[in-house]
């Protein structure tokens, strides 16, 4: 067919646009699923290498803080060498890195595949939503990308507890190989399923003049870097708020044990189903009221955890993850209709932004655990929820 025959957009309700958000939920799945595998882990690696508690961190640490910095350089790279190929080989290259975690001889070994690993999960995320914007129509946009926000609630889900409790019944290298098995598998059928992209690849040279130039534009451009700032607030509080919920569930007066404390992770559930309403609802009345409702319920959810009961602590915990997602969802959408031009430089500086909130914001929440447990977490949090919704509501009037 000539390039001037074929359809601009790619429809919601066709037939490709169901292939595209299958192919980029099962990318999602597996780049969670992979990525955060190793996080109940963390006790059995410092018995089975010898290595303190916060040694034993490294595993994950290691593989987030490449997967930012990837982020930044494969959103740059796919301007130039074309969305699927590099999402393909990164899906491939970075399940199978997992498998061969699974046999890791000793620690140093581990840590260099997880590192590995780490570098080869950054060709999926900023990607993904770079070519989703490319691709998808307007009218459809919310939806794909809530989907594929969907499949990565969906993988860190199954990634943390599914690997616990493998680990639980086998060992941790069963539950680091299947992860890695399931992820060949996800690769195979994104292979399958996904199209090629219509937009050819800019062909722009690859000098660091260019994307210097690219980033600089979109920092400059208006409503973007207010999209950066939802990225890393809306998940510095998120991260926070999971990395010591678990603390506070296994203290007076809950007393639960390390495994049913770990069950919160289901409740990553109500973030998948957020992340897809959202993203149609946006399509259908906007994305600022739906962000501003989004974050507004996440908040009311995380203050719904100060409350006694177990049952309404749990309640709150769905209800603000729920709206996490739903915010990480449609503030994803966003980016690339107000970046225009070189998406994939627009999502990396995006994810950027995501993951070093996450880094920045969960280690700094260690210290209000500290000074006044949950309730001073929950402070902490709650005042990052409060700048995303005032951004929220700032977008939304502009």
């Amino acid at each position: 067919m000539n390039t001037a025959d074929t359809p601009r957009w790619i429809v919601r309700g066709t037939p490709a646009y169901r292939r595209v958000t299958l192919a980029l939920f099962l990318a999602g799945f597996s780049t969670l699923s992979l990525l955060y595998c190793v996080q109940p882990l963390l006790p059995l690696f410092a018995t089975t290498f010898g290595v303190s508690p916060a040694a034993s961190s490294l595993a994950l640490s290691l593989s987030t803080v490449l997967l930012a910095l990837a982020i930044l350089c494969a959103g740059a790279l796919s301007e130039t060498l074309g969305r699927k190929p590099l999402m393909l080989v990164s899906l491939f290259a970075s399940a199978s890195l997992n498998l061969a975690t699974a046999f890791a001889p000793d620690w140093g070994s581990l840590l260099a595949l997880r590192a590995l690993e780490g570098i080869a999960l950054g060709g999926v995320p900023a990607v993904a939503m770079a070519y989703l914007a490319d691709e998808i129509e307007p009218g459809g946009l919310g939806l794909a990308v809530g989907v594929y926000v969907g499949g990565t609630a969906f993988g860190g889900m199954v990634g943390r507890v599914g690997s616990g409790l493998l680990a639980d019944y086998a060992s941790w290298h069963w539950a680091v190989g299947v992860v890695g098995a399931f992820g060949l598998l996800s690769a195979g059928a994104f292979a399958l399923l996904m199209p090629a992209a219509r937009r050819p690849p800019a062909g722009a040279g690859l000098g660091l003049g260019f994307h210097l130039r690219a980033w600089g534009r979109h920092l400059g451009r208006p409503g973007l870097p207010w999209l950066f700032a939802v990225g890393f607030f809306a998940m510095g509080g998120f991260v926070t708020s999971y990395n010591y919920v678990g603390f506070h569930l296994a203290a007076a007066p809950y007393g639960l044990s390390q495994a049913a404390a770990g069950l919160i992770f289901t409740v990553y559930l109500f973030g998948m189903a957020g992340s897809s309403g959202a993203g149609g609802l946006a399509d259908r009345i906007g994305r600022g009221p739906v962000m501003t409702g989004s974050i507004s319920l996440a908040l009311v959810g995380l203050l719904l955890t100060l409350a006694g009961p177990l049952a309404l602590v749990i309640a709150g915990i769905a209800l603000m993850t729920l709206g996490y997602f739903a915010t990480h969802a449609v503030a994803s959408s966003w980016v690339g209709p107000l970046a225009d031009e070189a998406r994939g430089h627009a999502a990396a500086l995006y994810l950027l932004a995501y993951y070093l909130g996450s880094s920045l914001m969960g280690t700094l929440g260690g210290w209000f655990w500290a000074w006044g447990h949950w309730p001073a977490v929950v402070g902490f949090v709650g005042a990052q929820f409060a700048v995303v919704l005032a951004i929220a509501i700032r977008l939304h009037r502009a």
